[in-house]
């Protein structure tokens, strides 16, 4: 079986007709914990930018390889590429390395007895984070702190009612405000990292709450919900994207009952205003500082 991690950028590296996704932000894809070692023939790896994320996602293929399997790990230079060939080395690997279009391409094979796979694992795996209080894992939006934006419009919410969901919901730390809520009869929670998915799952233990490993801006199948909280992403491949938190206000309007309220944070910078001044009947800026804005839009 040969496997694909992530999203290669065009003609970097052929694919075979049945390569499996094992991605955890590729919802739907395979769980590349899940294989057992020695069980695939060949991998590809789109390796993540975050030091232990990426000795995480590479330890796991190594693990899961089959010995003298081929293994092709690349990444963009200024996003880890350039210390691709030092950790692949790290594990007993040889490799040969390619530099392309502002890339680095490693090609290696699985040595009979890989090092230090079992730290790498370990170090980057599901954990309770410190400084968060909460399981979470390496890779993970802001995986290891509370995101400041969050904890802003942690305070500034009312007391909100009813069903209502969370998109990109992370490891659940605004849901667990939410939930904490009395008269919040459902909660929604939706992300399309699995890894997030699976932390508020073992964080938020409340009947209320469904977890959906899912994109926001499409699915799951949510309507008539009386409120909407979330601190929209606006970062896809590395770099800035304004239409993804634009896309989640859209989805918000579609989901909610009339004269539902969506309660957003964003970064100050982001040019929100517009569209939810366009799908909105009301529109207030309840809060700014620290360099975010809070808004309550009600439909």
């Amino acid at each position: 079986m040969f496997c694909v991690y992530g999203t290669l950028p065009a003609g970097l590296s052929d694919l075979p007709a049945g390569a499996v996704q094992v991605s955890p932000g590729v919802p739907g894809a395979a769980r590349l914990e899940d294989f057992n070692p020695g069980s695939l023939s060949a991998a590809v790896v789109a390796a993540p930018p975050g030091v232990v994320e990426r000795r995480y996602t590479l330890a796991q293929a190594l693990r899961a390889l089959k010995p003298g399997a081929q293994l092709t790990a690349l990444a963009p230079k200024d996003k880890g590429g350039s210390r691709l060939r030092k950790e692949l080395e790290a594990f007993g690997c040889a490799v040969v390395d390619t530099p392309r279009r502002h890339h680095r391409i490693c090609h290696t094979v699985r040595p009979p007895t890989p090092a230090g796979l079992d730290a790498a694992i370990e170090a980057g795996g599901p954990q309770i984070a410190e400084r968060l209080g909460l399981w979470s894992q390496p890779g993970v939006f802001s995986w290891d702190r509370p995101d400041p934006g969050s904890l802003l419009l942690i305070s500034a919410l009312p007391a909100l009612a009813g069903c209502g969901a969370d998109l990109g919901c992370g490891v659940g730390l605004l849901a667990g405000a939410v939930l904490a809520l009395p008269n919040v009869s459902h909660l929604d929670l939706v992300d399309v990292d699995r890894r997030a998915v699976e932390a508020a799952r073992r964080n938020l233990d409340d009947p209320r709450a469904d977890v959906h490993w899912a994109d926001a801006r499409g699915a799951p199948n949510l309507s008539d919900l009386d409120f909407v909280v979330m601190n929209p992403p606006f970062h896809h491949g590395g770099l800035e994207d304004k239409d993804l938190g634009q896309a989640f206000i859209h989805r918000s309007h579609q989901i909610l009952r009339k004269g539902g309220v969506l309660w957003l944070v964003a970064n100050r910078h982001l040019p929100y205003e517009g569209v939810l001044g366009a799908l909105f009947g009301k529109v207030t800026l309840k809060r700014e500082e620290a360099g975010f804005k809070i808004y309550e839009a009600r439909k």
